[in-house]
C-alpha cells in the first residue's frame, strides 16, 4: 500500500469508542477495525505495540464532552486550577502554577505540537477521534512527550454532499449549544467543510457576593474551515482554518475548614477588586497543511502549522468564612498572555509490505511566549499592594528522527526508533511595584540563555502469537527541555532556570482479538522512571510558588480494556488501570502538611533542605482507576430505535494539594455515572435524547491548597470544584 493510500485511509477513517468499540451508529456483533497513527502510520489499533485508548468523535459527544477533563481514561486525569488544564498520564505531568512550563504529555492536534494549553482551547469539535498514547513517546512524536503523547484528529471534508445540526439545551447549566457543519464536493478535485459550534451556558457555583449569579458562565463561538485538494493519485493537499472565542466570568473556588477533609460547596462570596471582574478571556487562531506526494519508492508528507493566541484571567477567591461570615477582599492575581508559533514537519516514507519499512523525519518550529502577572493585596494594617511582573521567551527547536521495522518472519517484527532533539531558549524576567508604600514582594530580575540537546530512542520487539494475539515488549525513552521561572516573585538568576527532565520506560503488552471478533482483550504492565522531574509547589509560608527539579520519581502498573459484543444489539467496554507512583529521592522539598515540625520545620530554610520525600506519593494520582460503559440498542419498530447508553468512571482517592494534607488536600475516591437514552431511526437520520452526566451528584475537587495570614484576614482552605449533575435535552439531524 502507498503512503498516500495511507495518508487518505488515515485522514478518513473514524476512531471508535476507546479500545474496540465498533460504531455508535448501529449495533453490531463484532469489532470493527479501529485505525489510529500512533506511529506516523495507518494501522489497526490492534497491530500497534503501544498501550493506548481510542475515543471516537461520537463517543465524546455523546456525553458532551467539551475537553480532556470529560475523557474518562485509566492512568490519565486532568487538573485544573486558575483555569489551566494539567494532563497526567501514568502519574506524571507538569503542573500549572509556573506558566512557561512545557507539558510533560504532549499534544498534537493534526499533527502540530501544542505546548500550552490554551493553543487549543476547544480540541473536542468536529472530531475524527483522540488518540491517548501512554508513557514516552519521544523517537516519534518528539518535543516534551516523557510522560506520554495525545492526538486529536479532526474530521475531514466529505466526497459526497452531507450535513449535520444539533442543538442542546443544559437545564443544571442553564443554557443552549448549538452545533453543525456542511461538507462535500465543491468540484471535481476539491472538497470542503466548515463547522460552527456555539455555546451560552450559566455555571454550577452561585456567587452570593455578584447577585446570585451561576458561576463560571461561559460564552464560546468556534468556527474551522477544512479543505482538501486532490490532484492525482500522486499529490493531495489538506489544509485547515481554525478560529475559536471564550468568555468566562467569575471562578470556583470555594472555602472550606483546614481542619476537616473535603467538603466542598456550591455557594462562595466574591466581590470584584482592583484587578477587575474575575473570568477567562482567550481567542485563538491556529492553521495547519498536511501535504503528501508518492515520489514511486518514497511518499513526502509535509506538516505545516502557526498557531497563536491571546487570554487574560483573572482570578479570586472565595471570601466566604467557612462556619459563617466573609473576609475583606484581600487578594486577587490577574495574567495576560500571548503565545505564536510556526511549525514545519517533512517526512519520508516507505512503502508498507515490505520485510525492512523506515520513515525519516526532520522538525523545526519557532515560537514566542509573554505572560504578565499582577497581584493584588490588601493587608490590614499595612494597607493596599499591587505587584507586576513580565516574563517573555523566545524559543527555537530542531530535530531529526528515524523509525525502521524489520521483519524477521511473518509473524515477528523489530521496531528501532531514534530521534534527536534541540532546543535554544532565551528568556527575561522582572519585577515591578505598581501600588503600595513598599514592595510587598522583592523587586528582582533575571535573564539567561538555554541551548540543550536529548537523544530518545525506543525499541520494540513485536510477535504475532496466532493471527488474533499479538505480544510485544519495549524499551524507551523521553526527554522534557528545561526553561525559567515565569512568574515567582524573588527570581534571580540563580533560581531562574531549571534543567531539562528524562524520563525511561520499559513495557510489556498483550492485544488479542477473540471468539471470531466478539472480543477484545488487551494488557499491559510497565515501569517507567524520570530523572530530573520538574515540579511545581505552593509553599504556603512564603505565599509563593517553588519552581525546580526533583532528583528522581518512578512508576509501575498495570493497564487493562475490554470490549464484549454479547449480542448483535449490547455491547460492554471496561478499561482498568492500577499505578504506583512515588519520589525515589527528592531533597529539599518543600514540607508536607502530615510530616510534624520535628521532621521538617518550613519557617526554617536548614529544615527545608535537609527533607527529602523519598518514598512519598506523588499529588494528583490515583492507584486504581477505571471505566464500564454498555450499551443497547432496541427496536421500537420498524423505522425506530432506542438506544440506552450508562458509563461509570471513577478513580481512588488521591491528594491534590501540593502540601498532601490529608484532610483538605485529599480528595475522597469516587464514581460518576452517565447516562443517555436517545431515539432514532436506524441510520440516524435524525435524533432526539435525554442526557445525563454525573447521575449521583458527586461533589468533586480538582484541587486545593490554604490560603494563609497575612494575605487574608481569616484561614482557609480553598478548592476548585467539578460541576455536579446536569441533565440535558438534545436534537439533532443529519442531510
Amino acid at each position: 500500500m502507498n503512503a498516500r493510500i495511507l495518508f487518505a485511509t488515515t485522514m478518513l477513517a473514524s476512531g471508535l469508542a476507546t479500545a474496540a468499540l465498533a460504531s455508535e451508529d448501529f449495533a453490531t456483533s463484532v469489532v470493527g477495525e479501529v485505525v489510529v497513527t500512533a506511529q506516523k502510520r495507518a494501522q489497526n489499533l490492534q497491530d500497534v505495540p503501544i498501550s493506548m485508548e481510542v475515543v471516537s468523535a461520537s463517543a465524546l459527544e455523546a456525553f458532551h464532552a467539551e475537553g480532556f477533563r470529560q475523557v474518562s481514561v485509566p492512568n490519565m486525569n486532568v487538573q485544573n486550577i486558575g483555569g489551566n488544564d494539567v494532563i497526567y498520564i501514568r502519574g506524571f505531568g507538569s503542573p500549572s502554577q509556573n506558566y512557561s512550563f512545557d507539558q510533560a504529555v504532549s499534544l498534537y492536534v493534526d499533527g502540530i505540537y501544542a505546548g500550552r494549553n490554551r493553543q487549543f482551547m476547544a480540541p473536542f469539535f468536529d472530531l475524527q477521534r483522540v488518540e491517548v498514547l501512554r508513557g514516552p513517546q519521544g523517537a516519534l512524536f518528539g518535543k516534551n512527550t516523557a510522560a506520554g503523547a495525545i492526538s486529536v484528529v479532526s474530521a475531514l471534508p466529505t466526497d459526497t454532499f452531507e450535513a449535520s445540526a444539533t442543538g442542546i439545551y443544559h437545564f443544571n447549566q442553564d443554557g443552549p449549544e448549538l452545533f453543525g457543519y456542511v461538507s462535500g464536493p465543491l468540484t471535481d478535485k476539491l472538497s470542503a467543510r466548515l463547522a460552527i459550534k456555539a455555546r451560552d451556558q450559566d455555571g454550577f457555583i452561585t456567587n452570593l457576593g455578584q447577585n446570585d449569579r451561576e458561576e463560571l458562565t461561559n460564552k464560546q463561538f468556534l468556527a474551522r474551515l477544512t479543505t482538501r485538494y486532490v490532484a492525482n493519485e500522486a499529490f493531495d493537499y489538506v489544509g485547515k482554518v481554525e478560529f475559536s472565542q471564550s468568555r468566562q466570568r467569575g471562578n470556583v473556588t470555594t472555602a472550606g475548614l483546614l481542619t476537616a477533609e473535603q467538603k466542598p460547596q456550591k455557594t462562595r462570596f466574591t466581590t470584584d477588586g482592583p484587578l477587575g471582574e474575575a473570568g477567562f478571556d482567550t481567542i485563538a487562531w491556529n492553521v495547519a497543511g498536511t501535504g503528501t506526494l508518492d515520489l514511486g519508492a518514497v511518499s513526502l508528507v509535509s506538516v505545516s502549522g502557526f498557531s497563536s493566541f491571546k487570554a487574560k484571567h483573572t482570578n479570586d477567591f472565595d471570601q466566604a468564612i467557612p462556619g459563617g461570615g466573609v473576609t475583606p477582599h484581600t487578594v486577587s492575581n490577574n495574567y495576560p498572555e500571548y503565545f505564536q508559533q510556526w511549525s514545519q514537519e517533512l517526512r519520508l516514507q516507505s512503502p508498507t509490505g515490505q520485510r525492512f519499512e523506515y520513515i525519516l523525519g526532520a522538525y523545526y518550529d519557532n515560537a514566542q511566549y509573554v505572560v504578565d502577572q499582577y497581584n493584588y493585596y490588601g493587608i490590614a494594617g499595612l494597607g493596599e499592594f499591587i505587584m507586576y511582573s513580565h516574563f517573555k521567551q523566545q524559543s527555537e527547536s530542531w530535530s531529526v528522527f528515524g523509525q525502521g521495522t524489520f521483519h524477521a518472519t511473518d509473524s515477528l517484527r523489530v521496531l528501532g526508533s531514534l530521534r534527536y532533539s534541540h532546543t535554544k531558549k532565551r528568556g527575561a524576567f522582572s519585577v515591578r511595584s505598581l501600588l503600595g508604600p513598599f514592595p510587598f514582594r522583592p523587586i528582582t530580575s533575571a535573564n539567561a540563555n538555554i541551548s540543550e540537546g536529548d537523544v530518545d530512542p525506543s525499541i520494540t520487539v513485536q510477535y504475532d502469537v496466532t493471527p488474533d494475539v499479538m505480544a510485544y515488549a519495549t524499551y524507551g525513552q523521553g526527554s522534557k527541555s528545561g526553561g525559567f521561572v515565569s512568574n515567582t516573585y524573588a527570581t534571580t538568576n540563580a533560581t531562574f532556570v531549571f534543567e531539562p527532565e528524562k524520563s525511561e520506560n520499559f513495557e510489556v503488552g498483550v492485544k488479542s482479538t477473540l471468539a471470531d471478533g466478539r472480543l477484545v482483550l488487551n494488557g499491559a504492565i510497565y515501569k517507567t522512571t524520570f530523572d530530573d522531574l520538574q515540579v511545581s509547589t505552593y509553599n504556603s509560608n512564603v505565599q509563593s510558588y517553588i519552581v525546580g527539579n526533583a532528583a528522581k520519581a518512578s512508576g509501575k502498573g498495570v493497564e487493562l480494556s475490554m470490549t464484549w459484543y454479547a449480542t448483535d444489539n449490547f455491547d460492554i467496554n471496561a478499561t482498568g488501570a492500577y499505578q504506583d507512583v512515588k519520589y525515589d529521592d527528592y531533597p529539599g522539598a518543600q514540607c508536607l502538611a502530615s510530616q510534624p515540625i520535628t521532621e521538617c520545620n518550613p519557617s526554617v530554610p536548614a529544615s527545608v533542605t535537609a527533607n527529602n520525600l523519598r518514598g512519598s506519593p506523588l499529588p494528583n494520582i490515583s492507584k486504581w482507576s477505571g471505566t464500564v460503559r454498555g450499551r443497547y440498542v432496541a427496536a421500537v419498530s420498524d423505522t425506530l430505535q432506542l438506544t440506552t447508553t450508562v458509563a461509570v468512571a471513577g478513580r481512588s482517592k488521591y491528594f491534590n494539594s501540593d502540601d498532601q494534607s490529608p484532610l483538605y488536600g485529599r480528595q475522597k475516591g469516587y464514581a460518576k455515572v452517565d447516562a443517555r437514552i436517545e431515539l432514532s431511526p436506524p441510520e440516524k437520520q435524525w435524533h432526539v435524547a435525554l442526557v445525563g452526566t454525573n447521575l449521583t451528584n458527586e461533589l468533586t475537587t480538582s484541587g486545593s491548597f490554604r490560603l494563609p495570614v497575612p494575605i487574608t484576614t481569616v484561614s482557609r482552605a480553598l478548592y476548585w470544584v467539578e460541576p455536579p449533575r446536569n441533565i440535558a435535552i438534545e436534537a439533532g439531524v443529519k442531510f
